[in-house]
């Protein structure tokens, strides 16, 4: 061991001394005295061939090595001499590839290469053995290197390696190298539009060959290089003008065949990315249609279905095949809904009144731009991939200090506020008259009860009747069975299940529901009611290759168009009769029940006939007109599902179901109105298989669990019944929407103990909570963690009757009533989202929005602002129960801006409330919540009533729609149960931050809310999505289902089977 340390010590002595001798010889020196240059550097080389240490050790921290080696490589003028500095470069670079090269790359190394490169390439004939080890050299620096492509640019590095490209064309040796180098040069755009414009997209087709065993590596690297340089969409369209497309689907079917041992996979996915760089452009897609493409990739794929190495094959043919299917409109005559409401005035700017200005029957939902085709600009962009790096997700984040702080903008002029004083009787009552007053009862709406009501639903026209409910029975007059005598189906009641339910109730309730369509039906499970299942119903687990059996199973429909049948069995824009009569071939659908939102059903495949709903049959259902980028159904999410027959069997529940559940993007086109001004965006798919459990049953489908209007107004009406005399609850009528439906404002607090003047002080001066929910229609969950929070508030626990003594609360429970009603999934009547006008609402359009702004400003204006606002939603790509909440800190803190201690002094209560959930709420996640202020959320409720008057802790509550993924809920999806409870545990916190809040001690107030935040950093932002993009690995067991039906939604909320 010592006499090979010895010798180690020996060698790096003498590689030391070498390198020294090297530096010596200077520029003049090396020019003269050639033979000692040559020997010096073969001995440097022997060296650290056969002595790794001495390589190490020229490279070492501090040494100088590199320079030396690198002043002698550019002072050399011998071929031999440079041919072993770059047999020495090799060497040390290969071996510790990382300092090494960053040391290579920092010393100029890339330019000296480039410029013995020029030097050497005007030598007749230039060395071989020279421009192979340059070559050599520059594939393994290029990478490393992010200026490469300019520096090959501007020394003139290009031309001098296509030169030789042409020249060595049956040069494999020399070849090879080239082509590396060129992979790397056309990874910067603006080298890849010049070495298009010299022609090396047609050189590039020249070497690409059929199916051979040799020479394989070089194939492999100008298929690469090919690929690069067809990112550049003048390239791309120079290839198709060559007529390359169906050259490049011929080779890849040519390899695909005869590379049985599936030993060349690399060179296949080469020449799928070359496609898939082509069909980029509009261009490139029609000549891959022409080619027959589309049928060429399906059959490939299907064939290397049954090797799972073969996925990336599988994978790079599927998005070829989806970006190059055909583009369509939704199977509907106009993106405008099926039924039309006038509105009083339109707004000058914005998607509505861009829908208006169009001419009749225009509205511009097929985009012929080509996506993406911007004019390429021939500058230097070799910084493209460092810009993207830094274009991160806080683009979005506010950076204007002025609208970070919370100050009270100049509001409206008191006389204008005064009037809704009416709305805070409380603040003034004296109780003189009686110590227990008992509110004002809910004004009158004007309704029309003149329309029949039909209710429920009828199932195979047999009336129902309720068992040991005292009602009358429901149904249409004189429904007989197929023999004509008259048959009851006896149901139970489950008015005696849930507290809040009475079916009789809800029909009356539903009479003075006014809806746009003019409903006179009334859905099965509003009428019957949801009782929660005991079981639990874990999330669903992904099955392997889903999403792509579903998108093969949609392109062989496109292949094979003689096998869909195509026909429409339910269509809304049909008014006079929208279910199509079909002699009970088909299953039935129907829509027109409040909240109901079906607009059209198709059904695509039959494969035999049947009558009515069958027992066993597999039926795949396709909703198409989806818009969100992704959605939980691609995490364990499952649609909800209520059979008539299981709830005429005492079973009425809304269930989770469905398998094969997937959300895709498709080919349906989306109007550019309709994205916000974006061109070629497309509609993503949901969806899911099922099997039924009964003959001719009647089954509704929901996104999520349903809660309507009416359900609303009956719940309402029922809690008034529970009321006590210590109860102070108030139901006023806030406004009338646009619809002309009443939007309800609760008061709920305790009365005074007595009408003593100091009891009366304590109730007037009561802090106030101010809750919203439901201001986005199909965010369902909302309303019922909302009703979780009335029952409680209305309940008799000791926690619920000292949380009516802690504060006053003022509820909007449905800012959005009309959009309920009429099965918005997102809008109101007025077509717009109402949770972006609270900026600057207005009272004709938006007077839910308006008249609820106005409380809180005439709140403001009296000094009473809430000291909490929260707005209850539905969040569809989440997981969990979550907060928002506003923080001029942590906004700072996740932008570039430069703020003053001043600018960041807050006191950190906005945490606290979220942090009590935490701890005492399982379905709520503190790691989810985010405080950060967006740009794109400042005409939102949550960041309005922070900025305008002045609330700290504004929020807004998010409940999953899925399920969660931590806690006691772990793994399960979440129901209606799990929902409300999290209204009632909302209360509970309240109770505790009242505690916190009520301590006379500010430091010791602040001492525990540092105790429960902690001291650990600020939340990380947390932007909308938990969940990465589902990009699957792939299996190939995809069955066929034996029904599939296109369902198009007006705006995706629920729909009946």
């Amino acid at each position: 061991t010592g006499t090979a340390k010895s010798n180690m010590e020996k060698a790096v002595f003498i590689g030391l001394m070498l390198l020294g001798q090297l530096e010596r010889m200077n520029g003049e020196a090396m020019v003269r005295d050639v033979e000692t240059a040559r020997q010096v550097t073969a001995k440097i080389l022997h060296l650290i061939q056969t002595q790794e240490k001495s390589g190490k050790e020229v490279m070492s921290k501090g040494s100088s090595g590199m320079e030396v080696i690198l002043a002698s490589l550019e002072n050399s003028r011998d071929v031999q001499t440079t041919l072993n500095i770059l047999y020495i470069l090799s060497e040390l670079l290969t071996v510790g590839e990382g300092r090494r090269m960053g040391v290579f790359v920092s010393k100029g190394g890339t330019g000296i290469l480039f410029q013995i490169l020029t030097s050497a390439s005007k030598e007749l004939p230039p060395s071989e053995e020279l421009m192979l080890q340059l070559h050599s050299l520059l594939a393994k620096v290029g990478p490393k290197d992010r200026k490469f492509g300019v520096k090959a640019r501007l020394s003139g590095a290009l031309n001098i390696t296509i030169s030789l490209i042409k020249q060595n064309l049956q040069n494999a040796k020399l070849l090879l190298p080239c082509l590396q180098v060129l992979r790397v040069y056309s990874a910067n755009s603006v080298n890849a539009i010049s070495l298009g414009k010299n022609g090396v997209v047609e050189l590039m087709f020249k070497i690409i060959a059929p199916y051979s065993k040799k020479n394989t590596s070089l194939l492999k690297v100008a298929l690469d290089a090919l690929g690069a340089l067809l990112k550049s969409k003048t390239n791309a369209r120079r290839a198709v003008d060559g007529g390359h497309v169906p050259a490049l689907l011929a080779l890849y079917l040519d390899w695909h065949r005869n590379d049985a041992r599936h030993r060349h996979m690399l060179i296949r996915k080469g020449l799928l990315v070359c496609l898939r760089n082509i069909t980029n452009i509009k261009l490139g897609r029609k000549a891959f249609i022409e080619a027959d493409g589309m049928r060429i990739l399906y059959n490939t794929s299907t064939e290397c279905l049954p090797v799972r190495t073969l996925d990336p094959l599988i994978n790079t043919s599927s998005l070829i095949m989806r970006k190059c299917f055909p583009k369509n409109r939704l199977p509907v005559p106009t993106i405008k809904s099926a039924f039309h409401y006038q509105l009083p005035h339109v707004l000058p700017v914005g998607p509505v009144a861009q829908l208006y200005s169009q001419p009749p029957g225009v509205d511009d939902v097929v985009d012929e731009s080509d996506d993406n085709e911007e004019t390429e600009a021939e500058t230097d962009t070799d910084n493209e991939e460092d810009e993207k790096d830094h274009r991160t997700l806080n683009d979005d984040i506010e950076t204007d200090l002025n609208k970070l702080h919370p100050t009270k903008s100049p509001s409206r002029p008191f006389e204008e506020l005064r009037v809704y004083e009416r709305f805070f009787l409380e603040l003034s009552e004296d109780f003189q008259v009686s110590i227990f007053y008992t509110g004002v009862k809910q004004e009158g709406s004007p309704v029309s009860a003149t329309r029949h009501i039909q209710s429920p639903l009828l199932l195979g026209d047999i009336a129902t009747r309720r068992v040991g409910g005292g009602g009358s029975d429901c149904g249409s007059e004189g429904a007989e069975d197929e023999g004509g005598e008259g048959a009851v189906l006896e149901v139970p009641d489950t008015a005696l299940l849930l507290p809040l339910h009475d079916p009789d109730l809800y029909v009356e309730m539903v009479k003075g529901t006014r809806s746009v369509p003019q409903y006179a039906e009334v859905a099965y499970p509003d009428y019957f009611g949801h009782v929660a299942p005991t079981f639990k119903e874990p999330l669903l687990e992904r099955v392997y290759g889903v999403q792509r059996s579903k998108i093969f199973q949609d392109i062989e429909r496109l292949i094979h168009p003689n096998d869909i049948l195509d026909k429409v069995v339910y269509d809304l824009d049909i008014p006079s009769c929208p279910v199509i009569e079909d002699s009970g071939e088909s299953l039935k659908f129907n829509s027109q029940f409040e909240s109901g939102n079906l607009r059209k059903a198709v059904q695509l495949i039959l494969w035999y006939f049947f009558s009515g709903m069958r027992v066993g049959t597999t039926y795949r259902f396709n909703i198409i007109n989806c818009e969100k980028s992704n959605s939980q159904f691609n995490y364990g999410m499952q649609v909800l599902m209520y059979s008539v027959q299981e709830a005429i069997s005492g079973r009425p529940r809304w269930v989770r179901m469905g398998t094969d559940i997937c959300y895709y993007k498709n080919h349906f086109a989306r109007s550019s109105i309709a994205a916000g001004g974006q061109k070629g965006k497309s509609y993503f798919t949901l969806t899911f298989s099922t099997t039924f459990s009964h003959k001719d049953d009647v089954c509704y489908f929901a996104y999520h669990y349903p809660y309507t209007y009416s359900t609303l107004k009956m719940h309402l009406a029922k809690l008034e019944a529970l009321r006590t005399p210590h109860i102070y609850l108030r139901q006023d009528v806030l406004c009338e929407t646009l619809g002309g439906n009443s939007c309800p404002l609760l008061t709920i607090t305790a009365m005074p103990e007595s009408n003593s003047n100091d009891h009366i002080c304590q109730f007037r001066n009561r802090p106030l909570i101010f809750l919203s929910a439901r201001v986005h229609p199909g965010e369902t969950n909302a309303s019922w963690v909302m009703k979780g929070t009335l029952e409680f508030l209305m309940g008799t626990s000791p926690l619920a009757a000292s949380l009516r003594e802690a504060y006053i609360f003022k509820i909007v429970p449905m800012l959005n009533p009309d959009g309920v009603i009429n099965g918005n999934h997102r809008c109101s009547l007025s077509g717009e989202d109402l949770n972006r006008q609270w900026q600057n609402p207005n009272p004709e359009l938006h007077p839910t929005i308006y008249h609820t702004k106005s409380l809180l400003q005439y709140l403001a204006h009296i000094q009473r602002a809430p000291l909490v606002f929260c707005d209850y939603h539905g969040h569809s790509r989440k997981k969990n129960v979550f907060m928002y909440g506003c923080s001029v800190k942590e906004t700072v803190w996740q932008s570039n801006i430069s703020a003053t201690s001043s600018d960041l002094h807050e006191d950190l209560g906005y945490r606290t409330l979220p942090k009590i959930l935490s701890q005492i709420a399982p379905v709520f996640s503190m790691a989810s919540c985010s405080f950060v202020v967006e740009r794109s959320k400042e005409a939102t409720a949550r960041v309005v009533v922070w900025r305008e008057i002045g609330v700290q802790r504004s929020y807004t509550m998010e409940s999953t729609l899925c399920g969660c993924d931590q806690g006691k809920y772990k793994g399960l999806q979440i129901g209606t149960r799990e929902l409300e409870e999290m209204g009632a545990q909302f209360c509970v916190a309240l109770l505790r931050l009242k505690r916190l809040t009520g301590l006379r001690n500010h430091q010791h107030l602040l001492d525990l809310e540092s105790d429960i935040i902690g001291t650990h950093s600020p939340t990380t932002y947390v932007m909308e999505e938990d969940e990465p993009s589902f990009l699957e690995a792939i299996d190939y067991s995809a069955e066929t289902s034996n029904e599939c039906f296109h369902l198009s939604l007006p705006e995706f909320n629920r729909h009946e089977l």
